[in-house]
């Protein structure tokens, strides 16, 4: 399967963050099914809000940096953002490492298992902070082959 040109009919939403952090989030359960499956690295970060219908969203890994307890935050309100919860107060948002992210075996589509789960109370973000970290579909994500 070619990952890379299924990624132009993927629908994602990308986000800039402070500190050349990199945020993507999934629009579909496909979609973010290939996101935290096929395109995550294991050193990314996968945030979903807890107990409700939301996108999985990554923040993706940067060579010998780890993203600070604010960088962590902005990508969990986004999170919250594009989920059930955007017009909530502080929301739940379950975050760990793109490693301990796993699909079940005939689960359905943006169903996943995490491992050593951490959690970060925050606000969605709002839709006018969303939209000045947005940077729109680009087609530059690679992702990775998996076997």
């Amino acid at each position: 399967m070619d990952l890379l040109r299924e990624y132009d009919r993927r629908r994602v939403i990308e986000y800039d963050l402070p500190h050349k952090w990199r945020v993507v989030v999934g629009k579909t359960a496909g979609d973010n099914d290939w996101l935290s499956i096929k395109v995550a690295q294991p050193r990314d970060w996968w945030f979903h809000v807890r107990s409700l219908p939301g996108s999985h969203t990554l923040l993706l890994a940067r060579d010998n940096v780890d993203p600070d307890r604010d960088t962590l935050h902005l990508a969990a309100r986004l999170a919250a953002y594009h989920s059930k919860a955007r017009s909530a107060g502080v929301v739940p948002v379950s975050y760990t490492r793109a490693a301990y992210v796993t699909k079940p075996k005939g689960a359905k589509a943006g169903t996943v298992r995490i491992r050593k789960e951490n959690v970060l109370k925050v606000r969605p973000t709002t839709p006018d902070e969303a939209k000045t970290m947005n940077t729109h579909y680009t087609g530059t994500l690679k992702a990775t082959e998996t076997t």
